[in-house]
């Protein structure tokens, strides 16, 4: 009995997976997000149907405030304190990006990251975890800026070098 159920559940999640792609492939925005590593279907769909426009944050620092991804200040007379992410706004593309950043941090610590990258340095010197936040925070900024600017990821290393 338990098989079967697998084998139904496996069938319903497959059927779905290809209706999420299938939809994004319909929008241009969508397309366009999955261009950034770490951004798939599911979180391009998200972030075009949950978030509000994002035309109406200033920076993309705001757009990554408003999903909870910046550390709390517990700042006082002139001393700076950071604290843990905020966790304010909108959780399930918080979720999708976090999980999307630890994709790319395992990938990384796995196969080796580009050599003097920003991923390398971080990877260096802080926890994985952290590592996935800051870039999870990262890639909020970028798809802001996408969006905004309706241009593809351009991948920074490949820009330095250039």
């Amino acid at each position: 009995d338990l098989l079967q159920q697998i084998s139904e559940q496996s069938v319903r999640i497959d059927a779905r997976t290809k209706k999420i792609r299938m939809l994004a492939q319909g929008s241009e925005t969508a397309c366009r997000l999955q261009s950034m590593p770490g951004v798939g279907p599911l979180t391009a769909l998200a972030v075009e149907a949950f978030a509000p426009d994002l035309q109406t944050f200033r920076r993309g620092r705001d757009f990554a405030a408003w999903l909870g991804l910046v550390p709390r200040q517990f700042s006082s007379g002139g001393k700076e304190r950071l604290g843990r992410i905020s966790k304010a706004g909108q959780a399930d593309i918080r979720r999708l990006l976090i999980m999307g950043a630890m994709t790319q941090v395992n990938w990384a610590s796995r196969k080796g990251p580009a050599p003097g990258s920003w991923l390398a340095r971080m990877l260096a010197r802080k926890p994985r975890m952290l590592v996935a936040i800051a870039l999870a925070n990262r890639m909020a900024r970028a798809i802001w800026a996408m969006a905004t600017k309706q241009e593809d990821y351009r991948d920074p290393a490949l820009s330095v070098a250039a």
